[in-house]
C-alpha cells in the first residue's frame, strides 16, 4: 500500500499543502495523512502515519523537509520504518530505500552526520582546552547535539519569511533559553537581528494606572457631601 504524508508549517500555506497532496495522489497514494503545524511542535498526523503503515507498504513524502527537520531526525524516522519493513520514498530528493542507490544515499547521509558529530566534538574539546589555558572557561556549555541543532536553526532562521520559526520557537525546539539563541545569532549571523519575524514582536498591553490619592480623596469628599 502506498501511504503519503504532507505538511506545511502554517495554516496560511494552503496552496503548498494542496500541491503536496496532489503530487501524492498522482504518485498513487491510497491514503494520505496531512497537517499544518511547525516541525518544532508535535506532529500528530506524522505519528499516525508511521503507526498506520504495515510491512511491505511504501511511505511517500514530496520533500525531505516535510518529513524531517534535521539529519538525525531523518535517520530516526528511517530506522523506525525500516524496523517495520516499510520502504521510504522522498520524491524531490530522489531517495528510495527500496533501491540500492537509495540505501547507499542513506548510508552516506548517516556517515556525514557521524562525521559532523566527530568534528563538532573535536572543536568543542579544542575550544574548552583553549579557554582553560586563557583562563576564560566558564564551566557548563551546550552539548554537542544541542549546539549543532541550534546552529542549524539559526542558519535556517529568516526574519523575512512567515514560514520561519520565531526566536522563541527556536529556543523551545533546541531546549535552550531565548538569551542563548540571541547570543548565538550575534555570533553567527548578527545581521538577522536587525529584523524580527511577526511572531517575535511582542505587543505590550497598556498599563492600567491606579487613580492617584488626590482623585480618590475628592471622590470620597463628594460622597460625604451627598450623604
Amino acid at each position: 500500500m502506498l501511504v503519503g504524508y504532507a505538511r506545511t508549517s502554517t495554516t496560511h500555506q494552503n496552496a503548498g499543502l494542496d500541491e503536496q497532496i496532489e503530487r501524492l495522489h498522482k504518485e498513487g497514494c491510497e491514503k494520505i495523512f496531512f497537517e499544518q503545524v511547525s516541525s518544532v511542535y508535535q506532529r500528530d498526523e506524522l505519528q499516525k502515519a508511521i503507526d498506520f503503515v504495515r510491512s511491505g507498504d511504501v511511505f511517500i513524502v514530496t520533500k525531505i523537509d516535510r518529513l524531517a527537520r534535521t539529519v538525525s531526525n531523518l535517520l530516526e524516522i528511517t530506522k523506525t520504518l525500516e524496523n517495520k519493513n516499510v520502504q521510504l520514498k522522498i520524491l524531490d530528493f530522489g531517495l528510495d530505500t527500496h533501491t540500492a542507490t537509495g540505501k547507499m544515499m542513506l548510508q552516506v547521509i548517516g556517515a556525514v552526520a557521524e562525521f559532523e558529530r566527530e568534528m563538532m566534538l573535536e572543536r568543542q574539546r579544542f575550544g574548552i582546552a583553549k579557554a582553560k589555558s586563557e583562563g576564560k572557561f566558564k564551566g557548563r556549555i551546550l552539548s554537542e547535539g544541542k549546539h549543532k541543532k541550534l546552529e542549524n536553526e539559526i542558519k535556517a532562521y529568516n526574519p523575512d519569511s512567515q514560514d520561519s520559526l520565531s526566536i522563541k520557537e527556536i529556543a523551545s525546539f533546541c531546549e535552550v533559553s531565548v538569551p542563548t539563541v540571541y547570543k548565538k545569532i550575534r555570533e553567527l549571523a548578527p545581521e538577522k537581528l536587525q529584523k524580527k519575524t511577526k511572531k517575535d514582536v511582542i505587543i505590550e498591553k497598556p498599563s492600567t494606572n491606579k487613580p492617584s490619592n488626590d482623585n480618590s480623596g475628592n471622590n470620597n469628599s463628594g460622597n460625604n457631601n451627598s450623604g
